[in-house]
């Protein structure tokens, strides 16, 4: 369900994005308005910004290959990293270094209503952007919170397309207000100061998808409550009485690879083993569905054995 939301929500982000971008490029071609330059570099860079996303999760897609056997799952981790980078630097640099030269330079405001009538388009079809991915983000966001569901969701469009469609807004309102306050004043130097405002907006939204999407590449594991049930499928009580230790990977927003060396009793044979650990992993892949690669090493748990090594409480997934 993730993909295909984040799916929807990207393409009404872009078409949105687009159709802004052009009536803002028109906007400061009647009005030279540099707040209506920045806002429209950063749609433009928002729509490039989603059509990465969408380039990510095609790549992301191929089967595994030799020199990739456990898939390709991760492509959408790095075209997420590659939008922060063009946010930070077609949009947020650019803005501050239009707002410097506005201020440096200011003139009037010609032909205002372009602008501002831009601007309030913009703002609507922002919003229409900005509430579907509200909506399709509710579809798996549950009960957490929306700064929760940004820094813990393994799936990074729909983080992305929030904050870029969040930020988008208070971009809007910033140039409309510096628009305003130019239009009012007659100085263009308000103009300028509201470009700053945008600049440092996106810049600070581009270092925190930096930062989240950096944790999700060094791979993140599976999250408590998937590790929960990890844990308790794996376990039937009979022949695997327990788990020594236990380790999970996101090869991908929606594949997980399960690493665990687990109890068995001492006088079980091979075939009994074989048995348990295969209906191990039915019941693992039950419970967790995006537990696509699972390992499961038989071992004799020896409480003297780990008390001597290393505590496995200490570590996540341990036991």
């Amino acid at each position: 369900m993730s993909a295909s939301g984040g799916t929807r929500a990207i393409v009404a982000a872009l078409s949105a994005n687009l159709a802004i971008a052009a009536a803002k490029f028109v906007a400061f071609a009647f009005s030279g308005s540099s707040s209506m330059l920045a806002e429209g570099v950063h749609s433009l860079a928002d729509s490039g910004n989603q059509a990465l996303l969408l380039i990510g999760g095609k790549k992301a897609k191929r089967a595994a290959s030799e020199e990739h056997p456990f898939g390709y799952g991760r492509e959408r981790y790095v075209y997420a990293f590659l939008v922060s980078i063009v946010l930070f630097s077609v949009g947020g640099m650019f803005a501050l270094y239009e707002g410097y030269e506005k201020i440096r330079h200011p003139h009037a405001i010609d032909h205002w209503y372009w602008p501002v009538g831009v601007l309030v388009f913009a703002i609507v079809a922002e919003g229409f952007s900005f509430r579907t991915a509200i909506k399709e983000s509710n579809h798996t966001r549950g009960a957490l919170p929306w700064t929760e569901f940004i820094r813990r969701a393994k799936a990074p469009e729909l983080p992305v397309v929030l904050l870029e469609d969040f930020g988008a807004l208070i971009g809007l309102v910033l140039a409309l207000l510096g628009v305003g306050i130019a239009l009012a004043t007659d100085s263009g130097v308000w103009d300028g100061i509201g470009t700053l405002c945008i600049g440092t907006l996106l810049i600070c939204i581009a270092l925190v998808l930096a930062a989240e999407t950096k944790s999700l590449l060094l791979g993140e594991g599976a999250g408590a409550e998937s590790v929960t049930r990890i844990r308790e499928a794996t376990v039937d009580g009979e022949t695997v009485t327990g788990i020594i230790h236990m380790r999970t990977l996101h090869l991908g927003p929606e594949e997980l690879l399960v690493a665990a060396k687990i109890s068995v009793r001492h006088d079980d044979t091979a075939a009994q083993v074989a048995a348990a650990i295969d209906a191990a992993e039915e019941r693992i892949r039950a419970a967790e569905p995006f537990a696509r690669v699972i390992y499961l090493e038989p071992d004799i748990y020896s409480e003297a054995a780990a008390a001597a090594g290393p505590d496995p409480d200490q570590t996540p997934g341990g036991r």
